[in-house]
Order: structure tokens, then C-alpha cells, then sequence
């Protein structure tokens, strides 16, 4: 493929547009780590590479030819008419299709739920911090950003496809599932009754009247300005602060959010 202008191209760019991933039921995965991933798991259609990033990395185009994914060749401007952060390698895959019952099976133990969150980097970056902290599964709620949304998938750096990610859920009704699950629910909010260091001091000794986050757990995070809404909070269980030492006002979601789930990880194990 030679033509940045060609109707291909043009569909995979168009990708990028959630009326468009909505109705072709395919999103776009950009870069040789996250399409690594999906090419393992993911219900892949189509890969396309460069010439020089097949060389590089062609462990992932054999393993897409095993799978019996089509392998399409491009010029560096036909992938980067694709996409801009393609590096040499862009595949098309079905809409995951998580839902929360997917989350649940298995017995959780640490879920991380995002409520409100529309910033697509946040919102991959806590996908990323789940992964890494050992969660079972991350909820991202109805009026979240899509996690189909290119750079929300180029943000969880490839864990987006090690871990169940529900969508489309409403918040009351996640939590209500969550909690029917057996898994505690903590809100992280700034103006949280618990500090979380306190909690992480008395975790597994079941304190009266704390929180343990030793038990199975479901973090709530809320909107990256705004917080969580007085009705969003009321849904959880407890409301539980992260200590500021220094002289932040505050902390940016993900950083936050990374501080609670391995928190939890920590306590549980």
C-alpha cells in the first residue's frame, strides 16, 4: 500500500471517531507494544506495518500470520496517514465487549471503578496502574470516556488487553453489583473521614468502625476537576482521603488512583 489517500486508509483513520467505532463495531490499536498485546488476545481483523517495522518486529507479524490475521504492508506515510503514534505498526480489532459480570468472575479481589473520568490519558494510565498493581478488572462507567478511544488504548500501554475492562455500566448499578460480589467499596475522594495511611496501619486487624483493606476491594475514582458527586460518594461503603504531606493541593487522578490500588494490593497480600 503506497496511497495515504486511499479508501483503507481512510477507514482505519476514521476509526479514531466513536459514531464510527460504534457502527463498525472496530477500534484501532497504534504501536508496536499495544498491538504486541492485542494480537495475542484481541479479536484482530487486520495489521499493518512498514517494511522497516516488520523487520523489527517481526515475532509480532508471525504471530499475527499463526493467528491467521491479514499482514498488509504500507509506506511510512500510508501508516502515518493511519495514525500519527503508529510507529510502524497499527491493527484494527472487534469492540471488547467487557461487561461487569466479566469483571466479577473469578472472585475479585481489587477492581478499580472510574466514575466520571473524561480524559482519555487518565483513564488509560489507571488502566495501566490496575494492571501493574495486580487488579483483577477496572469498571469504567456510562458517562466515562470511551476506552475505545485511541489514546485511552495507547495510554494502558498494552494492559488493556491483560485485564477485563467493563464499559457502559451505570455507577449505581456497578456498585450495587460489586458489593453483591462480596468486595468492599471505597471512594477516593480529598475530602475523605479516613486516611489511607491510617487504614493501611490497622489493615487485616478488622478495626472497629475502619474500613479493611485487606477485604476485597473496589476503588471508585471520580471526574478529574470535579471529584465525585455527594451522590456518588454515598453509594460506597467509606470515603477515604490520600494523605498530603507536602504542600499539593492535590494529586492528578491517576497518580491518586496508583497510590490507592497498590495500597490495597499491599494490604491484601
Amino acid at each position: 500500500m503506497d496511497n495515504p489517500r486511499a479508501e483503507r486508509v481512510r477507514a482505519v483513520r476514521a476509526l479514531g471517531q466513536r459514531a464510527v467505532r460504534r457502527r463498525t463495531g472496530r477500534f484501532v490499536v497504534e504501536g508496536p507494544q499495544a498491538v504486541r498485546e492485542a494480537v495475542d488476545v484481541a479479536h484482530v481483523h487486520e495489521l499493518y506495518a512498514t517494511a522497516d517495522a516488520a523487520a523489527r518486529y517481526v515475532e509480532v507479524v508471525e504471530r499475527a500470520e499463526e493467528r491467521g490475521i491479514r499482514v498488509r504492508l504500507g509506506t511510512p506515510e500510508v501508516l502515518d496517514a493511519m495514525s500519527p503514534d503508529a510507529q510502524g505498526l497499527v491493527a484494527v480489532a472487534e469492540l471488547l465487549g467487557t461487561s461487569v459480570e466479566d469483571v466479577l468472575t473469578g472472585a475479585p479481589r481489587l477492581v478499580a471503578v472510574l466514575a466520571h473520568v473524561r480524559d482519555p490519558g487518565n483513564a488509560g494510565t489507571v488502566v495501566r496502574a490496575a494492571d501493574a498493581a495486580g487488579a483483577d478488572g477496572v469498571v469504567l462507567t456510562d458517562e466515562s470516556v470511551d476506552v475505545h478511544n485511541p489514546k485511552v488504548v495507547r495510554s494502558t500501554a498494552g494492559s488493556l488487553f491483560h485485564l477485563p475492562v467493563a464499559t457502559g455500566a451505570g455507577l449505581a448499578d456497578a456498585v450495587a453489583a460489586l458489593r453483591g460480589a462480596g468486595l468492599l467499596v471505597l471512594a477516593a475522594d480529598g475530602t475523605g473521614e479516613h486516611d489511607l495511611d491510617d487504614l493501611l496501619d490497622v489493615a487485616g486487624t478488622a478495626a472497629p468502625g475502619l474500613p479493611d483493606l485487606a477485604r476485597p476491594t473496589a476503588w471508585v475514582f471520580g471526574n478529574e476537576a470535579w471529584g465525585l458527586r455527594d451522590e456518588d460518594r454515598a453509594l460506597a461503603d467509606a470515603v477515604v482521603r490520600v494523605p498530603l504531606r507536602g504542600r499539593a493541593e492535590s494529586l492528578n487522578l491517576a497518580t491518586a488512583a496508583t497510590v490507592c490500588l497498590y495500597a490495597s494490593g499491599r494490604a491484601q497480600r
